[in-house]
């Protein structure tokens, strides 16, 4: 029978909604008025409170199910205006939203009938947490349901009991799995662990909710449940020795030591989940304590935040341009860039053409297309199905008459400028007057090579990273003459084929380049002053690098990085150095690990091996030996690509701070753990920065310190604001 739902005006709703079903079960309908998704604000967690406070009253209510009132979405975790204030709260500020979370959703869970909660679409962080504290899960079957706790992607823990109810629910090894990679899992994995009662279809959410409930009351079963997940989880000590051992050890392996968030949470399962629930949560709370307010987290933080914005942005300050449709593309080259670029796209849906200038080279590149696919089919992220539709959207010839009806050209030849000048030329012959000319440059000047393409308005840099499947940064170049409609469309096209696309201004070496070949030429300048290569680069991979300077110098090939440091030479003579080492090298036939033999000599598996020439050739051209501690040697690598950072933004190459560290992060594996260079200025701070400067401004004029880092020392001033006085989702602070 329908019942009536009493209407109160301290319940006037804002965010949830009561409605009443059948048979004395309610339904609770979260929806955040004027946002795509729902999310977890203070005022939406307090409205909730009230209605647990209510419901836990009623004696007319048989059975509860929470739902969102936005399809295809469930709960997004925490609002994003807030969650920036957690970086910089105070220890007291951070334990009241704490146990603020923990009150309200004990309070859910001790609710005097059953709950279940119906998932449809992504559950996220507080919403996970959330749903952890009712009896039940449903969640539709199918794609869109993506379920996680991805709080140690932002350098924080589960901190509203996802530590101790996850591993009560579903056991310890798939609790660590979940919590310390904050990975999603699908509707399939969800029902399989246990954390879901069942996948069912979304027009049947309700009904079977209802089904659930019945049964629940008939046999009991809930609170049964409920009494064995409030108590002790019941491991062994062997067992949860092993356990936790194991997954430490996995841990501190993929993070090195450097992102505690994991190890932390490892920790509040370790010593919580073998003590009541109340216990346990306790044990959370502290150990949240250890990560909220911290830099790392800050800076993850920041991270998330400028990834945000990017994914919203059209790239262009104009809000009323819109982007053209692009419905499909060419690409000429059929190399390892081309061939990438043209797979990301045909992945992605959008026809791709693809030519070159013989059936060899056009048979190679339709094998390295297979391989990208083929990869992920061998590691359970596509599916065969996903090989065929990829190699229905992708054709490959020789002919450029292919490209007559493209809305946008990719141009991926040699990085050569001549040569990329005469090939834009031939392409103005068999494009459409209206297509987009974009190039797959890293250094050649935006602004030039439109003047070979009859609408330089329409001629945009579009420059991926290598190799183009796994690198995820699309440096949008604009030139002199870009228009913004053409920028707005090719950020929209990046954006589609899973990109993330950050627009900057022609300048030589565009950001990342410009910022990355003070580093990398700063290791031989090291070199030239007798110190040794491995040192090097194991100081560079301890502050946080994925490989050091000298080991990138072989992966790029040390004729790319020649080729790259002589533009920026050219480019910026005040302050760049010659290093003629790497000019020798090349002369000799030394490339890198492309050809066996770079700075390190490499076997057939591309392994380093002994390399007594290389030692030889090196201790030939040591100059003005000096003595360098591990620290110097970060320093003088990380200071000079700081001071750039700072120099491009004065510049306005990038359209903001967080774009120039999003950019250094995506595109050269800077440890987001830092933030990026100019979060790493903040978190040092001005002051402390200048010192380590002064040290070495002797060596010349690229440790300068930019008038801007100066000025900041006397005020105080920041490249990112510090937020205070905001809220913390679960209350003001």
């Amino acid at each position: 029978m329908p019942m009536t739902v009493r209407s109160t005006q301290y319940l006037m709703s804002n965010f949830f909604k009561l409605e009443p079903l059948t048979d004395g079960v309610v339904k609770l309908v979260f929806d955040v008025p004027g946002q795509r998704v729902n999310t977890f604000s203070a005022a939406a967690l307090e409205e909730l409170g009230r209605h647990a406070a209510d419901l836990a009253k009623r004696t007319d209510i048989t059975g509860l199910l929470i739902a969102s009132g936005k399809p295809g979405q469930f709960i997004a975790g925490a609002d994003l205006n807030e969650l920036a204030a957690v970086a910089t709260a105070t220890r007291e500020e951070v334990t009241q939203a704490i146990e603020r979370g923990h009150r309200l959703f004990s309070a859910m869970e001790k609710l005097p009938f059953p709950t279940v909660a119906l998932i449809d679409g992504a559950c996220m962080g507080g919403g996970t947490e959330l749903v952890l504290s009712l009896d039940y899960r449903l969640v539709v079957a199918g794609p869109r349901t993506k379920v996680a706790l991805p709080e140690v992607k932002i350098g924080l823990i589960p901190g509203w009991g996802g530590t101790q109810r996850l591993p009560r629910l579903v056991g310890v090894d798939a609790s660590i799995e979940i919590i310390t990679s904050g990975e999603p899992m699908d509707a399939r994995r969800a029902v399989e662990i246990g954390f879901a009662f069942d996948a069912v279809p979304a027009e049947r959410l309700v009904e079977e909710g209802l089904h659930l409930i019945a049964e629940a009351r008939r046999t009991g079963e809930w609170k049964e449940s409920r009494l064995r997940r409030s108590q002790p989880l019941g491991l062994s000590e062997d067992q949860a020795r092993f356990a936790f051992a194991l997954a430490e050890g996995a841990v501190r392996g993929k993070t090195k030591g450097q992102y505690p968030a994991p190890l932390i949470a490892l920790k509040a399962m370790r010593d919580g989940i073998n003590r009541p629930l109340d216990e346990g949560l306790q044990v959370e709370r502290e150990a949240s304590l250890e990560v909220f307010g911290t830099p790392i987290a800050a800076n993850l933080i920041g991270q998330f935040f400028t990834n945000t914005r990017l994914q919203r942005e059209t790239g262009v300050d104009d809000a009323s341009i819109k982007p053209i449709e692009v419905k499909s593309i060419g690409v000429l080259g059929a190399g390892l860039m081309g061939a990438g670029i043209a797979t990301a796209h045909a992945r992605r849906g959008v026809r791709a053409a693809m030519v070159d200038v013989d059936d060899a080279r056009v048979a190679d590149g339709l094998k390295r297309a297979r391989k990208v696919v083929e990869d992920r089919i061998a590691i359970g992220r596509a599916k065969p199905a996903d090989l065929a539709d990829m190699l229905m959207q992708l054709h490959a010839g020789t002919s450029r008459t292919m490209f007559n009806d493209c809305d946008v050209i990719v141009e991926a030849v040699t990085e050569n400028e001549a040569l990329k000048t005469k090939i834009i030329r031939e392409l103005a012959g068999v494009a459409r007057p209206d297509a987009i000319l974009a190039t797959n440059t890293s250094t050649i000047s935006i602004t030039r090579l439109a003047q070979a393409w009859p609408a330089p308005e329409r001629l945009v840099g579009m420059h991926f990273f290598s190799p183009v499947d796994r690198m995820n940064l699309v440096e949008v170049v604009r030139g002199e003459k870009t228009s913004d409609e053409t920028v707005a469309t090719i950020v929209a096209l990046a954006k589609r084929i899973g990109k993330t696309p950050i627009v900057v201004r022609d300048c030589p070496g565009f950001l990342v380049n410009r910022i990355l070949m003070p580093y990398m030429t700063e290791a031989l300048v090291m070199l030239g002053e007798g110190v040794d290569m491995d040192r090097i680069d194991k100081a560079a991979v301890k502050w946080g690098m994925p490989v050091g300077p000298i080991a990138l110098h072989d992966m790029v090939g040390l004729d790319t990085a020649l080729f790259a440091g002589a533009v920026l030479l050219a480019g910026y003579k005040d302050r760049a150095v010659n290093t003629p080492l790497l000019d020798d090298l090349v002369k000799l036939g030394r490339l890198g690990k492309k050809n066996g033999k770079g700075f390190r000599a490499y076997d057939k598996k591309g392994k380093p091996v002994a390399d007594p020439e290389m030692q030889s050739l090196i201790a030939g051209r040591v100059q003005n030996p000096r003595e360098l501690s591990d620290a110097d040697i970060a320093d003088r690598l990380f200071l000079c690509m700081a001071l750039e950072a700072v120099r491009a933004l004065d510049e306005n190459i990038a359209r903001q701070a967080g774009d120039v560290d999003m950019a250094m992060v995506l595109g050269c594996g800077f440890p987001a753990f830092r933030g990026g260079p100019l979060r790493w200025c903040d978190t040092e701070g001005a002051p402390s920065l200048l010192a380590k400067v002064a040290k070495w401004e002797s060596l010349g004029a690229r440790f300068k310190a930019p008038a801007r880092l100066v000025d900041a020392a006397k005020t105080g001033a920041r490249f990112f604001p510090q937020p205070r006085s905001q809220t913390v989702s679960g209350g003001k602070i």
